[in-house]
């Protein structure tokens, strides 16, 4: 599902202009960015949880000459971790 559906999906939910639920969404989006980059996390109880992962540097093989070692520097990405209710709810 891509963004446009979740919006067109959420509004006919909930009744409400889709213009406003792209707001929310958005305003969401933009919360969850800021809260990471600032080094914090985000719970949803029962959903999941945004957090930052730091990937330490290493060495790798360079794709194109898998013969010659490249350094891969450190850094930061964010992670999502499931919470119970949605993984219940995927669950089959």
């Amino acid at each position: 599902m891509k963004k446009q559906e979740l919006v067109e999906k959420i509004a006919g939910q909930i009744d409400v202009p889709k213009a406003r639920v792209q707001e929310v969404l958005d305003a969401f989006e933009e919360t969850v960015a800021k809260t990471l980059a600032s080094g914090g996390e985000v719970t949803l109880t029962g959903f999941g949880n945004f957090t930052v992962s730091h990937r330490k540097a290493r060495v790798g093989v360079n794709p194109q000459k898998p013969t010659e070692k490249i350094q891969i520097a450190a850094v930061d990405v964010p992670k999502f971790k499931a919470g119970k209710s949605l993984k219940d709810a995927v669950k089959k």
